[in-house]
């Protein structure tokens, strides 16, 4: 799949949540490559829960079960409560969007899934997952510049969103900048301990960042 690079020199604020952090700069002839294997997003479970209509407080309580889970088995389960509230949406219409967005995608037919993506957007700015789910779409395609804005807009309306902060760790790790990979990471496991794969790139890269212990 074709990379579409920046058309000019770009700076991107970062969500509040990552405050200090900036976004490299590309220009048009230091595009990155492809990663030879992308790594694998997390995202919502095939299956999920009924949740509460009470998000907030449904959302904090399930955040701390989390962290709290005794077991994979436990803390799967609540991620797909957590997913499932994130899932939610008043709007029929978004609704409605999604699935059609995440058959198109099942089918291949990326450039069908992104144009409902944006409809979702342009129709609910306030809907978490439809940001989520077009950053990972932009990110699958290599475009990494419209993936860091729509992970913003996540992390600005809700800075424990485990996926987001993973895929902004694999996309710095992609772009080469191993130190904000590792931070990103990090983040992501402070919200989520139970991450599949993260914790093994979190070693790789605490070592080439900060070095083996003596």
């Amino acid at each position: 799949m074709t990379l579409r690079g920046p058309r000019r020199l770009f700076a991107l604020l970062l969500a509040t949540a990552m405050a200090g952090w900036t976004v490299p700069v590309l220009a048009q002839d230091a595009r990155p490559a492809p990663p030879k294997n992308h790594k694998k997003l997390p995202e919502a479970p095939s299956k999920l829960p009924k949740v509460s209509a009470d998000k907030t407080r449904g959302l904090d309580f399930l955040f701390g079960a989390l962290k709290a889970a005794p077991d994979e088995a436990s803390a799967k389960h609540v991620e797909a409560r957590i997913w499932a509230v994130w899932l939610q949406t008043p709007s029929d219409t978004a609704a409605l969007l999604m699935t059609r967005a995440k058959a198109a995608m099942d089918a291949k037919q990326v450039d069908v899934a992104l144009k409902l993506l944006d409809a979702v957007v342009r129709l609910r700015p306030d809907y978490v997952e439809g940001w989520n789910r077009r950053a990972t779409l932009y990110y699958l395609k290599n475009d990494y510049v419209h993936s860091l804005q729509d992970i913003e807009q996540v992390l600005v309306r809700e800075p424990r969103h485990f996926g987001a902060l993973a895929g902004l760790g694999m996309i710095m790790q992609d772009l080469g900048d191993e130190k904000r990979a590792l931070d990103a990471f990090r983040k992501a496991l402070a919200v989520n301990p139970h991450l599949e794969k993260i914790p093994e790139l979190v070693k790789t890269l605490s070592e080439k960042v900060e070095g083996r212990d003596i």
